[in-house]
């Protein structure tokens, strides 16, 4: 018997909704958080991206900006991406520079 056996390129991962996702909602399932790039019904089976580059919703004003490179952190309270890690999970690094009032940030997803 082989010590692993290949299923999926790991791209997306398969998952099954307790209620029903958008297209691009964010969903944390412990340490690991994925995007859904089409929408899933209740208990359906679909997908989530947990590869890939996004566009992730920020909080804008004062002391908002996130340098290219930053560590970015999914604040599942207030659906915004950030760079507090305290009480958020981890979604990848930021690529694109995002100014105080931009509204979103270009993120790699990295798990």
């Amino acid at each position: 018997m082989p010590q692993a056996t290949f299923v999926q390129d790991g791209r997306s991962i398969d998952y099954t909704p307790g209620a029903a996702v958008a297209s691009g909602d964010v969903v944390v399932q412990g340490e690991l958080v994925g995007v859904s790039r089409t929408p899933i019904a209740t208990n359906t089976l679909g997908s989530l991206a947990v590869d890939g580059v996004f566009d992730f919703s920020k909080a804008t004003g004062g002391g908002t900006a996130i340098t290219a490179g930053a560590n970015v952190y999914w604040d599942a309270t207030n659906k915004v991406a950030t760079t507090t890690a305290t009480g958020n999970k981890l979604i990848g690094k930021c690529v694109k520079a995002a100014a105080d009032a931009a509204a979103t940030v270009r993120v790699r997803l990295m798990q």
